[in-house]
């Protein structure tokens, strides 16, 4: 009469019977990809709305409106301001400051390195938390192999105990010990997805902002002789 062995093969009995080193890595590739997921999210939001922002104040801008309207706008709501908006604030609030009599040069050197700085920081902003998401996808892997050699390691050793092993007797530690793997590319592939798209569309955004940057220092360069008349920019 043949002795049939049954495993319990279910998701959790093999995380809560893998050993502690094991068990350590899944919740550290779990918190991972918790927090990838909450980045994730967030900076989808984040540059969907800084897109959008971005093109509802470009329209205006080149449809010709008041620069003074404009800029009592962006200076009046920093907080909701896209920044695109907050990088022409910066730098025609430097220009204002402009007075008869000082060298162009001078002011629109200043101007730039005024709109230059905002949009350096904007752009820190936009990129928060990218390298999380790099790091991740890099990582995670690696950590979820670790945990996978460990628990093939400790299925290996068991086995040394016992006279005549078999499947059944082996297919627990391997499965337990592939968990981590499965974790770790659980958490690596949306990250790496992720920061690919992410650094795309601010890269994107970046380089409207450096040509935004130079098409107002043009516009203001032609007004800088007559610093009153700023109603008409095109």
């Amino acid at each position: 009469m043949s002795t049939v062995v049954t495993q319990d093969l279910s998701l959790f009995h093999l995380v809560s019977s893998a050993s502690l080193p094991v068990q350590l890595v899944m919740l550290l590739l779990l918190m991972a990809s918790l927090v990838s997921w909450w980045f994730i999210f967030r900076k989808m939001f984040v540059i969907r709305y800084e897109v959008k922002q971005t093109d509802e104040f470009e329209n205006v801008f080149w449809r010709g409106a008041d620069l003074n309207a404009l800029y009592q706008r962006a200076a009046g709501a920093r907080d909701t301001a896209s920044s695109m908006e907050r990088i022409f604030e910066a730098g025609f609030r430097e220009f204002i400051k402009y007075q008869q009599g000082v060298d162009v040069g001078t002011v629109m050197e200043s101007t730039r390195g005024a709109m230059r700085a905002v949009y350096q920081r904007e752009m820190d902003r936009l990129e928060s938390h990218l390298s999380f998401l790099a790091t991740v996808g890099s990582v995670s892997p690696y950590v979820g192999l670790f945990g996978t050699v460990w628990g093939i390691m400790n299925a290996f050793r068991e086995l040394s105990n016992i006279s005549q092993a078999t499947i059944a007797h082996v297919a627990p530690g391997i499965a337990e010990a592939l968990i981590a793997t499965a974790m770790g590319l659980f958490a690596a592939i949306p990250a790496v997805v992720a920061y690919n798209r992410y650094a795309s569309d601010t890269g994107q955004l970046a380089t409207r902002y450096e040509s935004f940057i130079e098409e107002v220092s043009n516009v203001l360069q032609r007004r800088v002789a007559k610093p009153r008349d700023l109603t008409s920019h095109l």
